[in-house]
């Protein structure tokens, strides 16, 4: 089982500064998501994510290249699993239930919370709608099929966990786990953080989820 931990970052950092979290996340630990599931053609893109915390929310930042892009979803709450999409599921403590927090490349977010894939309520709009995104895109070529190098960076602050009442994580242990997909791209893909043992296409298995220590 994959383990991280996660470090913690003193400074001030504001919503409106998204550029300056990504620089200092580049200068964190990286890890790739790089188990390829339930593949027919063996197509992987590269992915990797960076990650820390704050007194007040976790940080995560994406670097995803692939042969296809997409981003059709802007709404709050629409599957963004079908567009290019990075994702995060998280459980506290020792809840049975976890978080689904899953994004296109253009910050456009979907977040549930429930104890497996058909039991799960999303979290409310207004507080999905409080996670701060920058996202950077660059195609190498016009066409649809162009090769594409994306980043996003995430604030998501303790309050999307709507279901906890998260004052701190210094200290704690979770249990997570961190995904690529395109469900409706040319060449849909499933790649995880940590492995995934199962038979078919399904990243709400939290027996698979690995480990993260907030430092």
């Amino acid at each position: 089982m994959n383990q991280l931990q996660v470090p913690f970052f003193s400074e001030d950092i504001s919503n409106d500064d998204l550029n300056g979290v990504s620089r200092l996340l580049d200068l964190q630990e990286k890890h790739s998501i790089d188990h390829l599931l339930w593949s027919s053609n063996g197509y992987q893109p590269e992915v990797c994510f960076f990650i820390a915390y704050t007194a007040s929310s976790i940080l995560v930042k994406y670097v995803v290249k692939e042969k296809y892009h997409k981003a059709v979803y802007q709404n709050t709450n629409d599957p963004v699993f079908k567009d290019s999409c990075v994702e995060m599921f998280i459980a506290f403590d020792s809840d049975a239930a976890y978080y689904n927090l899953e994004f296109n490349y253009l910050g456009t977010a979907l977040a549930g919370y429930g104890t497996g894939k058909s039991e799960r309520v999303e979290i409310k709009k207004t507080l999905v709608e409080k996670i701060n995104s920058h996202h950077l895109i660059n195609l190498s070529g016009e066409a649809s099929g162009a090769n594409a190098y994306w980043e996003l960076t995430l604030n998501i602050p303790f309050e999307v966990f709507e279901h906890h009442n998260i004052t701190s994580l210094k200290k704690q242990v979770c249990r997570v786990n961190f995904y690529k997909c395109g469900d409706e791209l040319p060449e849909p893909h499933f790649l995880s953080w940590n492995n995934i043992n199962y038979p078919t296409p399904n990243f709400h298995l939290p027996g698979f989820f690995g480990g993260a220590e907030f430092v």
